[in-house]
C-alpha cells in the first residue's frame, strides 16, 4: 500500500473510480466546515489538514499558504491546522518552505489556531526540525510531529523542551527504521515517557487501546491533568473511543484532512491499519 501510494498509475485509476468515493467521505471531510461544526458541537478540538504534498512550483506553494490562510476563516478558536512542509516548497528549499509556514503561523495567531508541522518521508525529517527551531522563534506555539517508527525518535524528543509535540507511530518507511510493530511500540513509550515528564505538551496520536491506557498511566504519574495533554485521533477512526474518551473529560482532537489531494493520503491509512484495507475492499464488493 505504502509503495501504491507513491504510483501515479495506481492513482489515476482509484482517484477515477466511483467506487472508491464511499471510502473517501468516511476518512476526507468533503465539506470541511460542516465536519468541523459536528465535531466541535460534540465536544471534540480539531486539527485540519489541507492535503497536498511534494510540490514543485512555488506558485503551488504559494496557493496552499492561500489554501490555509481561506481555512482559518472556517475554524473556531482553539483548533489546529496541520501543515506538510513540502507542500510549502520544502524540496525547493528550506528558506521558501519556512517562509510560507511563518505566513501561516502569523494568520493563524490572529484567529487563535495554533500550527503544527506534520511529518512526512524521512528525508524530509532534518528539514521539518530544522524549520521547526526556525519558526518557535517567532512563534513559539508551533507544533511538530515525531514519529516513533524512525531510531532517533528518542533523540528528537529529549530535544523539545517545552514544545508541543504530536507523537505518531509512523505511516512511511526508512532505512534503519523500526519495522517490526512491537518494536515501534517499545519506540513510542519510551518516547511519551520522555514527552510526559517533560515540560512541553504531549499530543498523543494513536488509536492504540494499549498505547492509549498507557498514556493515560503516565499523565498520572507526572501530574498532568486535562488542560496538560492531549489525544489525537483520525477523522473516520475510532469515533466511538474519540467519544468515550471526551466523554470523560479528555482533551480529544480529531485530525481531519481535506481537499482533492487525497490519494497518498488514503493509501498510508490504509496501510496502517488491515482493517482499514478490509472496509475499503467491501465497500468495492458491495458496488459491484
Amino acid at each position: 500500500m505504502l509503495a501504491l501510494s507513491k504510483s501515479r498509475r495506481a492513482e489515476r485509476l482509484v482517484t477515477t473510480s466511483p467506487l472508491t468515493a464511499d471510502v473517501v467521505r468516511r476518512y476526507v471531510a468533503d465539506d470541511i466546515g460542516a465536519v468541523v461544526g459536528a465535531l466541535t458541537r460534540d465536544g471534540l478540538l480539531v486539527s485540519v489538514d489541507h492535503l497536498g504534498e511534494d510540490v514543485t512550483d512555488p506558485a503551488r506553494a504559494e496557493a496552499a499558504v492561500a489554501s490555509y490562510v481561506s481555512l482559518l476563516g472556517l475554524l473556531p478558536a482553539g483548533s489546529d491546522v496541520s501543515v506538510k512542509l513540502t507542500a510549502l516548497g520544502l524540496r525547493q528549499s528550506r528558506r521558501l518552505a519556512t517562509a510560507n509556514a511563518a505566513a501561516i503561523c502569523a494568520a493563524a495567531a490572529e484567529k487563535d489556531v495554533t500550527v503544527t508541522l506534520d511529518a512526512e518521508e524521512h528525508d524530509t525529517i532534518p528539514g521539518l526540525h530544522a524549520v521547526h527551531a526556525a519558526l518557535r522563534r517567532e512563534h513559539p506555539g508551533v507544533g511538530v510531529v515525531v514519529q516513533a517508527y524512525l531510531p532517533d525518535s528518542l533523540d528528537r524528543c529529549e530535544k523539545l523542551g517545552g514544545a508541543r509535540v504530536r507523537l505518531c507511530k509512523g505511516a512511511y518507511t526508512a532505512p534503519g527504521g523500526y519495522a517490526r510493530p512491537a518494536d515501534i511500540d517499545r519506540s513510542f513509550v519510551r518516547c511519551l515517557k520522555i514527552l510526559m515528564a517533560g515540560t512541553g505538551y504531549p499530543m498523543v496520536a494513536t488509536h492504540d487501546p494499549k498505547l492509549l491506557r498507557i498514556a493515560s498511566a503516565l499523565a498520572v504519574l507526572d501530574g498532568r491533568d486535562a488542560t496538560g495533554f492531549e489525544y489525537q485521533m483520525l477523522y473516520g477512526v475510532r469515533p466511538d473511543e474519540q467519544a468515550r474518551l471526551a466523554g470523560l473529560g479528555a482533551r480529544v482532537r480529531v485530525y481531519v484532512p481535506y481537499g482533492s489531494d487525497w490519494y497518498a493520503y488514503l493509501m498510508r491509512r490504509l496501510a496502517e491499519r488491515p482493517r482499514n484495507l478490509a472496509f475499503f475492499l467491501r465497500s468495492l464488493i458491495s458496488r459491484h
